[in-house]
């Protein structure tokens, strides 16, 4: 296949083999014996401890690993991915634009005041207002109004009919009126107060988060005293905590760890694949690609194939679209990125002087960097100069919703909504105007409110067809795959991993 293709398959087996010669390494430490069935204190170690714990202000995994154990949300998903009550008990449909939901009585917030329908109006009033500039406002954007009605109903209406207007409510978390606005959203971000299964206890920055059981909640009883989160960046550290029965649960592992945990009795790797799409984001805005040609470079430049299988180990799937199989509004037949180097090599050539420009690559340690690493090699065989710049986690999340020039010209990311419909990834990265967005086209606006203003499927995956070719036709963001999830957990632990990757330790247990 080329010299090209060569040096780059023998990069990411370089440093596929380096990863696992460190991960052998620190399976010298021993396995440890975990003993841990009838803990007290469930450990989890995170890659980075959360950027935010107010659930209105979240736009990240580890963040919604912790918060979600905090706060009930309007409806859930069970680990089915249905959609089923939680502080809802039941809605009706009063018109296209009109959905009325029953509040549930004897739920109460950790400070022990009642959760009421005012309550339930004011999140949703809270998490649409602009002003707010919630990383989550795309996908709440077409309500317009929430009202207490009743004394028990909560009366919601959308700007137009809203197909995914249930699903984005999945991730509507409920928050006391009374304490936001008392405390204020810098000192409820730290101290947060839900009415969900654990309750916050402490934050200690840079290190854990420790959450205690809700003895008063109304749903599943949490099945353990004590909850910690650890930020752990280092997945060796990971590993060797999970040996060593320091750590219950970790995540974010890479296929080596796979077959080391498979051979080892007391640990067990847990994987699932997911809705969530990783991308390599273009700023089509600003800097060198602006310019199409290398956009479309930056596409035929990469093989996907190669890194879905020389570093992800076959766990992931190549896809030709920014959605999953997962989602409602995946469509088959558009093509996605051809990997053809000598054509990318052609098209840096056409582009003159454009591409002499070093090209920002921006990413953050919950990103896998061999990836990365295996991009940027890519991209400088085909003739582009690409630097990779590596922030933390809230450093990145303030840099990918900025100014577009504080973007970088390339992003590593990972989407998804957990909502199972495409519209909650494709509104926040392609509509004009949303703080994710590097892309503007009026073509792309009219689409993306063709597929959310109709109740009728058919009419929504047409819309969304548009949507994927003209991000092919523009080269508008390059999608990678859908991610498998790997975790670790010890055997005694009992736990269904989902496709929305949500991590509800009341639904956790020992195995007895």
């Amino acid at each position: 296949m080329g010299r090209m293709h060569g040096m780059a398959v023998s990069l990411v087996r370089q440093v596929a083999r380096a990863t696992l010669l460190a991960a052998l390494a620190g399976a010298a430490l021993g396995p440890g014996d975990p003993a841990r069935a009838g803990a007290e204190v469930l450990s989890i170690d995170l890659v980075n401890e959360p950027a935010t714990l107010d659930p209105h202000m979240q736009a990240n995994h580890d963040s919604f690993a912790v918060y979600r154990n905090i706060f009930d949300n309007l409806v859930t998903r069970d680990d089915d991915g249905r959609i089923v009550p939680q502080v809802a008990t039941a809605w009706r449909f009063l018109s296209d634009t009109e959905v009325e939901f029953d509040i549930r009585a004897g739920v109460r917030f950790h400070d022990g005041t009642p959760l009421t329908a005012e309550d339930v109006a004011f999140s949703i009033r809270r998490i649409i207002d602009p002003a707010l500039r919630s990383p989550q406002l795309s996908n709440f954007n077409r309500i317009v109004a929430a009202e207490a009605t009743a004394g028990d109903k909560v009366r919601v209406r959308t700007e137009t009919a809203y197909p995914v207007l249930l699903a984005q409510l999945v991730n509507l978390s409920i928050v006391p009126r009374a304490v936001v606005e008392r405390v204020g959203r810098e000192a409820f971000m730290l101290q947060p107060v839900g009415s969900g299964p654990y309750r916050f206890v402490s934050w200690q920055r840079g290190a854990r988060v420790v959450l205690a059981a809700n003895p008063e909640y109304w749903g599943d009883k949490p099945g353990f005293p004590r909850v910690e989160f650890n930020a752990v960046p280092d997945a060796a550290t990971r590993m060797a905590n999970l040996r060593t029965g320091r750590a219950d649960l970790i995540v974010t592992l890479n296929p080596d760890n796979v077959a080391e945990l498979r051979a080892e009795r007391r640990v067990q790797p847990v994987t699932v694949l997911t809705e969530r799409v990783a991308v390599l984001r273009l700023n089509t805005l600003t800097g060198p690609l602006a310019d199409p040609r290398l956009r479309r470079a930056v596409w035929h430049a990469i093989d996907r194939d190669t890194i879905v299988q020389a570093l992800l180990g076959g766990l992931d799937k190549v896809v030709p679209i920014f959605g999953s199989p997962a989602s409602f509004g995946w469509v088959e037949g558009v093509e996605g990125p051809r990997y053809d180097p000598a054509l990318a090599k052609r098209l840096v050539q056409e582009a003159g002087a454009a591409a002499q420009q070093e090209l920002v690559f921006n990413t953050a340690p919950v990103f896998d960097q061999r990836v990365v690493q295996a991009i940027q090699q890519m991209l400088t065989e085909a003739g582009l100069k690409v630097r990779i710049a590596s922030f933390d986690v809230a450093t990145y999340m303030r840099r990918a919703t900025g100014k577009p020039e504080d973007a970088g010209d390339l992003a590593m990311e990972r989407w998804t909504c957990t909502c199972g419909d495409v519209e909650g990834i494709l509104e926040p990265l392609f509509r004009s105007g949303s703080i994710w967005s590097r892309y503007r086209n009026p073509e792309m606006d009219a689409a993306l409110d063709a597929g959310r203003s109709t109740l009728d499927p058919e009419q929504r995956l047409k819309a969304y067809r548009k949507v994927y070719e003209l991000i092919a036709r523009d080269a508008a963001t390059v999608p990678l795959y859908q991610q498998a999830v790997i975790y670790g957990t010890a055997r005694q632990l009992v736990w269904r991993p989902t496709a929305q990757e949500g991590m509800f330790v009341n639904r956790m247990r020992w195995r007895e």
